[in-house]
């Protein structure tokens, strides 16, 4: 298709991360949907969420799509340690913790540098990334003129916390575990009981109770179901990355930083984009309650729950239309402003 254009890796030199440590060699990859205006003012950001990688990212982007690129630039970029830009399973001494705002950071500089862009039209991300798109409102005020944060926070909830924990724990449990997240070699039996243990997260009882992993997804049962979505997929993945990005997310807070001193409503209060909140109803672990508390404190923002029992993947519908077209819709009208 003429608007799929281009991929590349951005090369960001020897990259110091906040929490000390440097990553060596940094490089983010990336995808561009669409082609930048002369004014430079139609690019939507859209980082990754969490082992996506950017072949999981595109499906929401097309002229029908949820992200349209015959009007905007549409650029999906790899969070550290998803598999494709620098990772904790590919790296030489990479450091202990890489927060996302490293990972805003990072964009950034590919944002200002390669594009040569000093104001975003949007930031979209599901997740973890839209808990980035979180990180780029507080953390650049001026510079995101709006911000779509689907299934995502501003800080992880400590209910969010236990599920990361059981996570971390269960790779640490690991006899190929050599301590700080790093392996011997990957830890296949403990990736399968990640993936069993996730499968009870991302999708809500309601999910389970209709039955929809059979009539919605095509599994002849419930075994092979999470067999092959979820134990399969995450066995794909490199247990360091996923331990590194699981620890970014648990330390996920806006206002962990020396600008906010870890005073969220500060940091909510700071935020000047246009901010559309857009949790499930079923999500497990964020919660619509989590964004109801901080729009209280953003001075434009709306809260516009999904009505789906797909969970926490009801912010990412691949595979579920009617879930796909209340984000567009909500984007769209976003975008009209």
């Amino acid at each position: 298709m003429s608007w799929n254009n281009e991929t590349g890796s951005f090369a960001l030199g020897d990259f110091a991360v906040e929490k000390g440590g440097v990553i060596r060699e940094a490089r983010l990859t990336w995808q561009r949907f669409g082609t930048l205006n002369d004014k430079r003012d139609n690019l939507i950001l859209y980082p990754s969420s969490y082992s996506a990688r950017l072949a999981d990212m595109s499906w929401l982007i097309g002229p029908q799509g949820i992200l349209d690129p015959t009007r905007w630039c549409i650029i999906a970029v790899g969070m550290f340690s998803n598999g494709e830009s620098s990772g904790a399973a590919e790296t030489p001494d990479y450091p202990a913790l890489v927060t996302v705002a490293d990972n805003v950071r990072a964009q950034h500089r590919l944002v200002t540098e390669m594009c040569g862009v000093d104001r975003l039209a949007a930031v979209y991300g599901f997740s973890m990334g839209g808990m980035q798109a979180y990180h780029w409102a507080a953390l650049y005020p001026e510079m995101v003129k709006r911000a779509f944060v689907v299934c995502g926070s501003a800080r992880t909830a400590d209910h969010n916390k236990v599920f990361l924990s059981g996570l971390l724990r269960t790779l640490e449990a690991a006899p190929e575990h050599t301590g700080n997240g790093r392996f011997s070699s990957e830890p296949l039996l403990a990736l399968k009981a990640f993936g069993h243990i996730y499968a009870g997260w991302g999708l809500s009882q309601d999910f389970y109770r209709a039955g929809l992993y059979k009539s919605a997804l095509g599994a002849p049962d419930l075994e092979t179901f999470v067999r092959i979505n979820w134990a399969e997929r995450f066995s794909q993945c490199r247990a360091a990355n996923l331990y590194a990005q699981a620890l970014a997310w648990f330390h996920g807070d806006i206002s962990d930083n020396t600008l906010y001193d870890g005073d969220l409503t500060h940091a909510l209060r700071s935020i000047k984009a246009q901010m559309l909140l857009m949790p499930s109803e079923t999500d497990l672990y964020f919660r619509v309650a989590d964004n109801a508390a901080e729009l209280h404190h953003l001075a434009r923002g709306a809260l516009r729950p999904i009505p789906s029992v797909w969970g926490h993947r009801a912010g990412n519908p691949s595979a579920n239309p009617t879930d796909a077209a209340f984000l567009k819709a909500g984007v769209s009208d976003l975008l009209l402003k």
